[in-house]
C-alpha cells in the first residue's frame, strides 16, 4: 500500500503512556559506550545508583520507542511504510528540563510533513513528539525527526522542505574526541527498545542492501552526546538543553567516531566521521545548546 499524503498527515496519537526506571537509564548509557574505563569516576554517576544518577540526555530518544497506540490512540490510516527499508534521517531533542532518573510520562505524536524523493528514491517523514510528566503534566522534552523510508517514494509529493540544517563552521574544530563501539554494540543497545534486525541479522542487512548489519544510528547519536557531555559540559547532562543531527552514513559496529567540536558560547557545533574510513562523515550539522 503507497502512502497516501493527505491521510498519512493525519496520523498520530495522543496520551501515549510509558514509563522507565534506573535500569534503563544505566543500560543506555552503557549502550552507548559509557565506561569503557571502569574506574572513570566523572562517567560513574551514568551508571551507578551509589549516588544521584545522571541521565544522559539523548536517553530522550528511547523513552517509549517501539510502544504500539491502541485503536483509541491511534487516528484512522491507509496508507502503510516499508519498515524493513527505514533508516533514521534527522533528529532534534529540545529538553525542558533535566530528565528524571525514572518517571511515567505520557506523549503526544503528529505527523509534521512527508516528503516525496521521487519513484525508488525514497521518502521522508517528519514527525513530532511532545513528551510530559504524568504526574504533574510539565513538558519533559520535544523530538523532532526524520526518517527516510528508502522503499516509500513516488507519491506524488513535494521534493522539498522540512527543517533547515546547522551549518558546521568552516575553521577548524576547536576540541577532537574519539569513541570507539564495539564489535557486539548493536546488540546491547537493542536491549533500549529498537529491536530492527537491520543491526543485528546478517541476512536481514543484505537482503536490504547493506553488506552487514550496520550500528542503529541513535546508537551514534548517543555516543556524540558522550563526546560532548565529556569535552564541552564537564558531564552534566542538564547543562544540554538541545541536541540536533542529520544521519549522513551508516557506521558499522567497530568502527570508532571521531567526534568534531566547535564551541560558540553556549552553541556548540559538531559532527562525526569514522577513523576506520577517512572522509566519511556518518553524523552531521549536528548543533548542541548549553545552558
Amino acid at each position: 500500500m503507497a502512502i497516501d499524503y493527505d491521510d498519512m498527515m493525519q496520523s498520530g496519537a495522543t496520551g501515549l503512556a510509558a514509563s522507565y526506571d534506573e535500569k534503563d537509564v544505566m543500560l543506555y548509557a552503557l549502550g552507548v559506550g559509557f565506561m569503557r574505563d571502569p574506574l572513570d569516576e566523572k562517567e560513574l554517576p551514568f551508571v551507578y545508583e551509589g549516588g544521584a544518577l545522571k541521565v544522559v540526555p539523548t536517553f530522550a530518544s528511547v523513552i517509549s520507542r517501539g510502544e504500539a497506540p491502541s485503536a483509541q490512540q491511534r487516528m484512522p490510516q491507509k496508507s502503510e511504510i516499508n519498515f524493513a527499508m527505514v533508516v533514521d534521517g534527522e533528529r532534534r531533542i529540545t529538553l525542558h528540563k533535566p530528565l528524571p532518573p525514572k518517571a511515567s510520562v505520557l506523549a503526544d505524536e503528529r505527523m509534521i510533513d512527508i516528503l516525496d524523493k521521487g519513484e525508488g528514491k525514497g521518502a521522508v517523514l517528519i514527525q513530532e513528539r511532545v513528551v510530559r510528566e504524568a504526574a504533574s503534566g510539565d513538558k519533559l522534552f520535544t523530538i523532532v525527526s526524520s526518517i527516510f523510508a528508502r522503499g516509500d517514494g513516488g507519491f506524488g509529493g513535494k521534493p522539498h522542505g522540512g527543517p533547515a540544517v546547522h551549518e558546521i563552521p568552516a575553521r577548524a574544530p576547536d576540541h577532537v574526541f574519539e569513541a570507539d563501539t564495539r564489535p557486539d554494540q548493536a546488540f546491547l543497545y537493542a536491549l533500549s527498545g529498537d529491536r530492527n534486525p537491520l543491526h543485528r541479522d546478517p541476512a536481514f542487512a543484505k537482503a536490504v542492501g547493506f553488506p552487514r548489519p550496520i550500528l542503529h544510528g541513535l546508537c551514534s547519536y548517543g555516543t556524540a552526546c558522550r563526546a560532548v557531555l565529556a569535552a564541552l559540559a564537564d558531564y552534566q547532562p542538564e547543562r544540554i538543553t538541545q541536541f540536533d543531527v542529520r544521519f549522513s552514513k551508516p557506521v558499522f559496529p567497530g568502527e570508532t567516531l571521531v567526534v568534531e567540536m566547535w564551541a560558540d558560547g553556549g552553541t556548540v557545533s559538531w559532527r562525526a566521521g569514522v577513523k576506520e574510513r577517512p572522509g566519511t562523515i556518518a553524523l552531521n550539522n549536528g548543533l548542541c545548546l548549553l545552558g
